[in-house]
This record gives C-alpha cells, sequence and structure tokens, in this order.
C-alpha cells in the first residue's frame, strides 16, 4: 500500500492525477501539498516540473495492486503516437463567481494573445466551459497546425506556458485547458473510442487486451469510459514512458 508519494509532472494537475493513479485512489481520499510551481522557458524548453507530496487521509485504504501479466496482444492504434489528452484533476473545483471564472478565463485568453502577438500569428479564442468545469481557450484561425505540433507537444507546451502566466497573474491556480481548432477534444473522443474497441475484443476473447503506452491524461481517458462497464476492468502496468493500460475480462 502506498500511504505517501512525491510525483512530478508539467503541470500540478498532472502531477496530482499521475500521484493518483499510482496510489489507487481518488481525489477525496488524498491530501496534498504543491512543492513547487511549474516553470518553463520559451513553449517548454529548459523548464522544471511541478512537484507534489500526495498522502493519504487517515482511516483511507489504498486499492489492492495488481501482479503484470505478460499481455501479447497486439496495439489498437498502431499508427498514432501517444498525444496528451489534458484533463482536469478529480474532486471538486473551488467555487467561484462567474465575474471570477470571467476574470480567470480573460486573462488566459489575453495570454495566448501576447504570446501569438509575438510569433506574429492572427488568431481568436473562444472561451467556454468543459465537462469536468475546467475553462476551455480554444484557438481558431487558418493554418494553425505549427501551434500543435507533432503528436501535441507544441499545444502541450503551449499549454504549460499559458496557464503558468496566467496563475502567476492572478495568483489562484484553476484548471485551463489550451487547445487549437478542437484538436484536443478530436482526440479525447478517439481515445474513448479505442477504449471500447479493446472492452468489447476484451469481452469476445475472454483474454486481456494491452494498449500502446500512453501519458497519465491518456490512460486516465480509458480508465474513466470504462469504469462502469461491467464485462471488463483496466489496470495501468509497466513503467513511464512505456507505461500503458492492460483491460481485463472480469
Amino acid at each position: 500500500m502506498i500511504e505517501e508519494t512525491i510525483m512530478e509532472g508539467p503541470t500540478v494537475e498532472e502531477a496530482l492525477d499521475a500521484a493518483l493513479e499510482e496510489m489507487g485512489v481518488q481525489q477525496d481520499a488524498i491530501g496534498y501539498e504543491v512543492l513547487s510551481e511549474p516553470s518553463s522557458g520559451f513553449f517548454g524548453t529548459n523548464g522544471k516540473p511541478a512537484r507534489v507530496r500526495v498522502w493519504l487521509k487517515p482511516g483511507v485504504l489504498a486499492a489492492p495492486v495488481v501482479d503484470d501479466e505478460e499481455i501479447g496482444e497486439p496495439e489498437l492504434d498502431e499508427d498514432t503516437q501517444p498525444a496528451p489528452v489534458t484533463l482536469t484533476t478529480p474532486g471538486d473545483l473551488p467555487e467561484l463567481t462567474d465575474e471570477e471564472l470571467d476574470a480567470i478565463s480573460d486573462a488566459g485568453a489575453a495570454t495566448i494573445q501576447a504570446v501569438m502577438g509575438f510569433l506574429g500569428i492572427e488568431c481568436g479564442v473562444e472561451e467556454y466551459e468543459g465537462d469536468e468545469g475546467e475553462i476551455i481557450l480554444d484557438i481558431v484561425g487558418d493554418d494553425l497546425g505549427l501551434l500543435i505540433g507533432r503528436h501535441g507537444r507544441t499545444l502541450d507546451a503551449l499549454q504549460i506556458l499559458v496557464s503558468a502566466i496566467t496563475n502567476r497573474r492572478l495568483d489562484q491556480r484553476y484548471p485551463l485547458v489550451v487547445d487549437v481548432s478542437g484538436y484536443r477534444h478530436r482526440r479525447r473522443l478517439k481515445l474513448e473510442d479505442i477504449a471500447r474497441r479493446a472492452a468489447d475484443r476484451v469481452a469476445r476473447q475472454h483474454r486481456a487486451v494491452q494498449l500502446r503506452p500512453m501519458t497519465s491524461f491518456e490512460r486516465r481517458v480509458v480508465h474513466v469510459v470504462l469504469r462502469d462497464d461491467r464485462r471488463v476492468r483496466t489496470e495501468s502496468e509497466g513503467d513511464e514512458p512505456r507505461r500503458m493500460v492492460v483491460v481485463h475480462p472480469k
């Protein structure tokens, strides 16, 4: 049983997410302390990750550890490399007024416009609320593929940069998701489809299916979409950066 851990990640939210997955518990079962905020150079170069210390609350038992299995199933999505999908940290978000949420959203959009101005890119920023309460800032315009980069890596760096600047400007941390023309949304839908197809395959063949290595947030998408499927259960196995989800029959 893991009762305490220190985890790093590109953002505080991702570090917490990784810690929750390692400990096998939900947000309401832990306490945590932010040891250091992330810092980054331009577009994430030479930056330092966020570090959090996470511990179990008294009386909480972690989920049992499941032994690794040698699974020989082929990957379901062989032509696509891992690209992080950003989700909010599970649990209660700060209770803010509409005016406070608008201020955070506007500050994030202003940060994006400042970065885009430096790059000489004309764009708009659409602001809306995600399914889990996060603020989504979707950059829209023409020929914005360079902001996504190979496998979404440039977008991930932009996410870190915008969140860090906005959080420091407001002295307040709230989940901000930076997207480009709905890329992250489409990626999440694809991951959900991969997860469901894997579950169908497991139920049909009565044997485990091993997915390709994924980021912590990608793995969480798979865990969440299959958690109510009575036919299967999911486990994360392996070590970073080759950690993956294995879907097992029940």
